[in-house]
């Protein structure tokens, strides 16, 4: 096959594939460049009567060949698409199910294991992608893998950018759901003085007794340069909520009163007792104030550690005074957007067999501790596949309580500056039901799996991949947990993430 027939061939079927074989679970599927096996397995259009458009849902990677040699292949890729001078973005390894018609869903079937190319828009030819593709084969044929496809897409890197705090409550409590964003659990929606102006937003990723963590460029504008508070110098205090945000949550309960209206009586005394409350939230720019930045490391790949993870985390002192009494450590909010049954089900999303998980008193699950490497390359869940699976869950400011899935082995991603950077990807789940599994404004939040029934710290979102603009993420990445705990701990050596109360 010579390599102008096969790009010509999928230059004319490319538009059909980006527009009606893409993938499914968010409206806003990649536009593909090339994909490597498109005369092999074409796309077929849907006909008949009732013709039925293909659903592709993306899987991670586990126990294939691939697995064992990635950490020698993927920087080798990198390497390669850098050496033809190509703009890209990222790199994911990545599975994709074809789910089967309705009524006949036993039809679907895992597709092979596909590199899963980002570049950015109206970079790169379908023919220059062929033959890059060409030595990726060779690359990986050399390293004992056999049947993968290479895919390239359109894909741009994006940052996911008063009085004391209210109490958590139970679900008898009118208010528990529109109060959330005013205590101190996760999902916590932060937005420094500084920053506000400029509608910067992000979410609290662990908090101990006295100090909160988000992504540095949550916290500070100039990200390049180290940042610690002096005594004597101008606070940038840490807020709880952005100006924008505060008003969607005052809009929220507003709406919620009034969607309630039947219950006039009722909620004619929970207006009275809201308003009475209200007045300790009416100096926004005062009582938003949760602390100040205290400490702010550079936004720095670690090239020189070898590692290459992102390093994005900064430091605000906390106000004692306004979460001391409410203190309960590093807790998720479980929230009312999902009932009992389906959350069950979200945690093991695709799988048959019995659960451990239980659902935590009050909504509340604790984070227990942080995750192995070990645990995400061997994951214990297995899905109605039959194959392995890590799910992982988080809490953001703007896209709340989402669910996604760990590619299974790690992404690269081409920072601003030109560096590349090993990253913990997750994939959105679900099949046209599901929100993607983080926006903008969720940077900094925690995102964690469940094992034996309790919650443990996969890693902290900074990033995702998506087509620009506000389209929604196709993959999302974070910085490992036990990376970014290691590289707080540097700084405040004796901070505790596993406390459950202030004086403890």
């Amino acid at each position: 096959m010579s390599s102008n027939l096969s790009a010509v061939t999928i230059a004319n079927d490319t538009s059909a594939v980006s527009r009606d074989n893409g993938i499914t679970g968010d409206g806003d599927r990649p536009e593909l460049v090339y994909r490597s096996d498109c005369l092999t397995t074409p796309f077929l259009r849907p006909s008949g009567r009732y013709a039925h458009l293909t659903v592709k849902s993306i899987r991670g990677v586990f126990k294939t060949p691939l697995n064992s040699v990635w950490s020698t292949v993927g920087p080798k890729i990198c390497e390669l698409i850098k050496a033809w001078g190509i703009n890209w973005s990222s790199i994911d390894p990545a599975r994709f199910f074809t789910h089967g018609p309705p009524g006949e869903e036993e039809l679907g079937s895992l597709g092979p294991i596909v590199i899963w190319v980002g570049v950015i828009s109206n970079s790169t030819s379908s023919d220059t992608a062929h033959d890059v593709s060409q030595e990726i084969f060779k690359l990986l044929h050399d390293h004992g893998v056999k049947d993968a496809v290479v895919e390239w897409r359109e894909a741009i890197l994006q940052r996911l950018a008063g009085l004391p705090l209210m109490h958590h409550v139970g679900n008898i409590n009118a208010t528990h759901h529109v109060r959330r964003f005013l205590t101190p659990l996760h999902g916590v929606p932060l937005a420094t003085k500084w920053m506000e102006e400029e509608d910067v937003q992000g979410t609290l990723t662990l908090c101990d007794r006295m100090f909160g963590v988000s992504n540095c460029h949550v916290l500070r504008k100039n990200t390049t340069v180290e940042y610690e508070y002096k005594g004597g110098a101008p606070r940038d205090y840490v807020r709880v909520c952005g100006t924008r945000r505060f008003q969607r949550d005052l809009d929220e309960i507003t709406k919620a009163i009034d969607d309630h209206g039947i219950s006039a009586n009722f909620w004619a005394r929970e207006i009275i007792r809201l308003e009475a409350k209200g007045g300790d939230w009416s100096d926004i720019t005062l009582h938003r104030n949760i602390g100040y930045v205290q400490y702010a490391a550079p936004i720095t790949v670690d090239v020189a550690g070898g590692t290459k993870y992102t390093s994005d985390w900064g430091a605000f002192l906390v106000a004692k005074a306004k979460v001391e009494d409410q203190f309960e450590g590093n807790v998720v909010d479980l929230g009312s957007k999902y009932s009992i049954p389906d959350l069950t089900t979200m945690f093991y999303s695709r799988g048959s067999g019995t659960t451990t998980f239980e659902y935590p008193e009050g909504r509340k699950l604790r984070i227990m501790g942080c995750a192995p490497k070990e645990d995400l390359a061997n994951p214990t869940e297995i899905d109605s596949e039959g194959q392995p699976c890590l799910s992982v869950g988080k809490d953001g400011n703007t896209t709340g309580l989402t669910f996604g899935q760990y590619a299974g082995l790690v992404s690269f991603a081409l920072n601003e500056v030109g560096i590349p950077s090993v990253e913990l990807g997750i994939y959105n789940i679900g099949v046209k039901t599901l929100d993607a599994f983080s926006a903008k404004g969720d940077s900094g939040s925690l995102a964690w799996h469940i094992k034996n029934g309790e919650a443990f710290i996969i890693g902290q979102l900074h990033s995702g991949s998506n087509k620009g603009g506000f389209t929604s993420n196709h993959v999302q990445y974070c910085t490992p947990g036990w990376y970014l705990l290691l590289q707080i701990k540097k700084e405040f050596k004796y901070a505790d993430f596993y406390r459950t109360t202030w004086r403890d």
